[in-house]
């Protein structure tokens, strides 16, 4: 089988989020399954200003934005620790500036964000073209790769290529969509009567991933419970009416974590490794957080964060109870970026609580890392959270997750009310409704828990032992990919067209 897999960031060449981490590791893994698979991305200037061996191929092609076209280079690497190629796609104009989609240190997007990803989406397109792949599945990812299966269904239907290619479109984060106005309609290349309700259009704008899910063959999320929490108006941005529509195509895939990368037996970040069976290296782990960030070296719970500093997040939570949880005996580190009234907030609380809150506002692996093996418990409040994966680091590090029960988060902890601890199954504490003071009453639960320090070990011994690893994931995907490849009726209701490709506006 012959996969093509499309992401606008991936590990560790590019990154901004859980994306970048999935595409670096799902291929691999898929490819250790017999799955021949090849990974296209936009090369950014930061990855040609590093050190990764990358090497300029002769190959050159062309997209049309409009009125103009645009050149583009092709690299070729390897995915780090496999065989996997990795072809980056390089316009210096769209690609060659500091950030991927927004200006560094603000929230604010590239004015020409929806060229740039009409380039790539084209562009990868025509790169299979030039290096002779015949794709049985495109795998696209969020909005970024949204056009591809758009494109696949009327601007390359019929073309050899792509004659038996079927395309897979992967939501990491439904709330990003990528809108433009609509005269970028015009910049795509695509008949102007692809924009309406049913297909590209959404209150007026142009909307990439709502493309990408009616033109797909099949659709995949992060996670189970998300893919039935995105058919409800909660949840659904509104596009839930547009998924509801897609339901049975739609499948829940919980994303896996890299057991080489993130495991406390052989983690080079830490001071000192440990495991299931030899506990005690968590112990000096703490000691050294702790000593880090310049708190008491005591036998309190010690909460830790790692987070984007914004409220889906559950920061407003956490906010309108800190001052309760600074008159228990805790402490709390947070690594993270995001929000600047959050970065402002939180180093206030750490200088009115010196000997209980520590702040770290960038981001580096190492620190995360060190929180996630020195920390007691990990704290995962989210609003929303499409899969969620510091929860799964902190079960493989014995570090105890509070999260609300939302997304991923409620597929994959226990809570230790629901099932004995006895039976392997519980592993962390959670609650449902978004409220404070049920999170607050939570963290109470969880350190009343912690003075029981033979129950406490045995949680924790339960999420050590549990598999989430990426094998599982790709083995879930090959097994989609095998089902959709067979499937030779058109599958999306708007997309199909009956077969029959659009007229195209030359």
């Amino acid at each position: 089988m012959n996969v093509v897999y499309l992401s606008s960031e991936v590990a560790p060449f590019a990154k901004t989020g859980g994306l970048a981490d999935m595409a670096g590791a799902i291929p691999k893994n898929l490819q250790k399954l017999g799955v021949e698979i090849v990974v296209l991305t936009p090369l950014y200037r930061s990855i040609k200003e590093s050190a990764y061996p990358l090497v300029k191929t002769d190959i050159q092609f062309r997209v049309r934005i409009g009125d103009q076209v645009k050149t583009g280079y092709v690299y070729k690497g390897c995915l780090p620790n496999s065989k996997v190629a990795i072809y980056f796609l390089d316009h210096e104009p769209y690609y060659g500036r500091d950030g991927l989609y927004n200006y560094p240190g603000t929230a604010r997007d590239f004015e020409d964000n929806s060229e740039r990803f009409i380039f790539f989406a084209q562009g990868a397109l025509e790169v299979v073209k030039k290096l002779e792949i015949y794709p049985d599945i495109v795998h696209c990812n969020d909005w970024q790769t949204g056009l591809v299966p758009v494109y696949l269904k009327t601007k390359y239907a019929g073309r050899s290529f792509f004659e038996n290619t079927k395309s897979v479109m992967t939501i990491h984060n439904l709330a990003y969509q990528g809108w433009f106005w609509h005269w970028d309609m015009k910049l795509t290349g695509l008949d102007w009567g692809l924009f309406n309700s049913k297909q590209l259009e959404f209150y007026g704008k142009l909307n990439f991933l709502k493309g990408g899910i009616v033109f797909s063959d099949l659709i995949t999320t992060v996670s189970k419970t998300y893919a039935k929490e995105i058919q409800t108006p909660e949840y659904g941005a509104g596009l839930d009416g547009v998924l509801r529509e897609r339901a049975r195509d739609l499948h829940g895939i919980m994303n896996g974590i890299d057991y080489t990368l993130w495991n406390p037996e052989t983690d080079k970040f830490i001071i000192a490794n440990y495991g299931l069976k030899k506990l005690q290296g968590k112990q000096l782990c703490k000691r050294a957080l702790q000593r880090k960030y310049k708190l008491p070296e005591k036998d309190c719970p010690l909460i830790g964060m790692i987070t984007r500093l914004t409220s889906q997040k559950g920061l407003d939570l956490v906010v309108d109870k800190f001052r309760d949880f600074m008159n228990t005996d805790i402490q709390f580190v947070l690594l993270g970026t995001g929000d600047p009234w959050y970065h402002e907030l939180f180093n206030s609380y750490a200088k009115t609580y010196p000997k209980k809150v520590a702040v770290q506002f960038t981001f580096d692996e190492c620190s995360a890392h060190e929180i996630e093996a020195g920390a007691d418990i990990f704290l995962m409040p989210s609003r929303y959270e499409p899969c969620g994966l510091n929860q799964l680091y902190s079960l493989k590090y014995g570090t105890i997750p509070i999260v609300r029960s939302t997304g991923g988060l409620a597929d994959t902890i226990t809570d230790v009310r629901s099932e004995p601890v006895s039976n392997g199954k519980a592993n962390g504490f959670s609650f449902k409704e978004y409220n404070s003071d049920l999170l607050f009453a939570t963290i109470i639960r969880a350190m009343d828990l912690f003075k029981n320090k033979t129950m406490w070990t045995n949680v924790m011994k339960n999420g050590m032992s549990q598999d989430w690893s990426l094998e599982r994931s790709a083995k879930e995907y090959r097994a989609l990919y095998e089902r959709v490849v067979k499937n030779v009726s058109p599958v999306s209701r708007y997309g199909s067209m009956q077969g029959k490709p659009l007229k195209l506006i030359s």
